[in-house]
Formats: C-alpha cells, structure tokens, sequence
C-alpha cells in the first residue's frame, strides 16, 4: 500500500507535514532535512522542487527557491540525492513542484523515479485538473504515485466533489486564496470556509496549508481536517537557525506558543 494512504489509515488527527525546498539553504541539505524532520515525529514531509516562477509561493519559498537555484539544484540532482533515502527513512515523502520542470522531465520518467526511489506522491499547484483526468492520473495510478490536488475558498462545490471521487491520498485545502505566508490566526471567513468543508463530507482526509505558523494556527487546522502543513515558517528558521537540527528544534517550540 501506498505510505500516504498507510499514514492516513492509522492516523485519523493531528497530522503534521513540513514543506521545504530541496538545495536550500545548501544544495546538499536535502537528505538531512529530510532525516532530522522524521526524527522528530514529523508525519509527512513535501520537497519542494525549485522553479523560476513559483506563482502560489509568497516571498519566503520564492527566495529559498532562487536560492536552491543558485546553488545547482536541478530535478535530476534531486532524485540523485533521494536514491538511497528509503535506506533512512519510512514515513511518506511527496514531491511538490510546477509543471514546466516535471513536463521538461517527461511526467512518466518523473512518476517511474519517484516510484524508483520511493516517493509517494505529487502536489503539482499548476496541473489542471481536467488534463490531470485525461492525462495525468492512468500515468501516475500506473506507478502508485498519488497526485494531491488543491481546493482554496473559490473553489466550487462541484470541483470539489469531482477532487474527491477522482483522487485517493488527500486534499490539500488552501487555508486562504492567497499566496504563502505565515499567519498568526485564522480570521472568520477561514473558520467559515473549513466548516463549509467540514459539511461535506468528503472521503478523503484533508490537510490544511498556507499561513499555520503557531499554536493557534495549528490547532485550527488540527480542529478542521486532519492535520496541517508547515512551509514558509520552517524556510523561515532553516535560513536563520545555525544548523538543520536547531531550525527543526525551534519549529516545534514555535507550535508551542
């Protein structure tokens, strides 16, 4: 079985997954990342392939990408660097990245080295989700790769329900539509918008992203869905902490406060 669906199937709440950009803050950090986050009972992690153009990423991703960029990082050198990771590590890794660098890669060689060095799924924000039916999905099913689709507060009813009856790991729900960036609290719409959703009764878990950074935001999202997704806050203390063990240490004081 697919490891996002073995996590989801024993741990209904309270899950916790951290975004960060592979090659960042040093093009070889990407494994001890990686280690020192399962270390500490992350639940799932996303790497962030870097791109030129990341038109969901608010200015702390964007920079860690240019930077990742600057240091060599390519999709290739990432892959390279993951061959030995399921020596290492067991719980789910997911690729989150843009389209343009993964179609320039070839979508079935990219689905054939995930499923290689053992990745589990794909965020891909830019896919759109009719091309992901027609497509996408026969090639990524035919690998085990679970492709992540987003929902935000536009999103339509309908779209919604088709995401759900066509996918099979989780639903990334966008906490607000607006690009990342961390928050100190969830105003009143955002509490609307995850009861609408709650009202749904979806059958896959949700996770919820963009803007957790604390205590408050965190226990939102664990009140919501399933659990939460961390980004720009971990890029934040990767780049200003002295070491991966220290960033990963003051991330989980900072979901104490």
């Amino acid at each position: 079985m697919n490891r996002i669906k073995q996590l989801f199937e024993a741990k209904q709440k309270n899950i916790l997954s951290i975004y960060f950009t592979a090659g960042f803050p040093n093009l070889n950090d990407t494994v001890n990342v990686i280690k020192e986050l399962e270390a500490n009972n992350i639940d799932l992690i996303e790497i962030g392939i870097p791109f030129s153009d990341p038109m969901a990423d608010g200015p702390t991703i964007q920079a860690s990408g240019t930077i990742a960029l600057r240091n060599g990082m390519t999709l290739s050198k990432l892959f390279d660097q993951l061959k030995d990771i399921r020596k290492e590590v067991s719980i789910p890794l997911i690729l989150m990245g843009y389209l343009n660098p993964i179609m320039r890669y070839g979508f079935e060689t990219f689905c054939k080295k995930c499923q290689e060095v053992g990745i589990d799924g794909a965020i891909i924000p830019d896919l759109p989700f009719d091309d992901y039916l027609k497509e996408y999905k026969p090639v990524a099913d035919k690998y085990n790769i679970k492709v992540v689709m987003l929902i935000t507060p536009e999103t339509s009813d309908e779209r919604i329900r088709l995401i759900d009856e066509h996918t099979d790991g989780f639903i990334y729900m966008v906490s607000s539509a607006a690009t990342t960036g961390a928050q100190k609290s969830f105003d009143d719409s955002k509490q609307a918008y995850f009861k609408r959703i709650n009202g749904m009764n979806l059958k896959n878990p949700r996770l919820i992203g963009f803007g957790i950074s604390n205590k408050a935001t965190l226990e939102a999202a664990q009140a919501n869905a399933s659990g939460a997704i961390i980004g720009s806050k971990f890029i934040t203390l990767l780049q200003d902490s002295s070491n991966i063990k220290e960033a990963v240490s003051d991330l989980i004081e900072c979901l104490k406060e």
